[in-house]
């Protein structure tokens, strides 16, 4: 058996906005848009991308709702915080298998 190769079907590349309820849909929306005002910086990775967050414009708890919402419509993506010590900067990398950082780059119209 070959080990590289998942035994289940991966997730199409793509964002099943049905996923999220509809009585959850104005909450993932307003975060949605706090998460974009508090998008700081941006920079390419190797497999998608990375977010710089202003933690005044969305805190931490915030954040991690978003990605509680996110990951029911894109459950192809892997998310990953990492905070900085003494109130350093706090980066969200979005990233996935092949094919994900070219859907990334269309969805932020990069």
């Amino acid at each position: 058996m070959n080990t590289d190769q998942c035994c289940c079907t991966a997730a199409p590349i793509a964002c099943n906005l049905d996923a999220i309820s509809p009585s959850d849909r104005q909450r993932y929306d307003m975060l949605r848009a706090m998460l974009a005002s508090a998008a700081v910086g941006k920079r390419e990775l190797p497999d998608g991308i990375a977010v710089h967050i202003s933690t005044e414009r969305m805190p931490l708890a915030q954040l991690a709702e978003w990605i509680s919402f996110e990951r029911k419509c894109c459950p192809f993506l892997d998310f990953t915080i990492d905070v900085g010590a003494e109130s350093g900067p706090v980066r969200l990398s979005l990233t996935g298998r092949a094919g994900v950082k070219e859907f990334l780059s269309q969805a932020l119209g990069r």
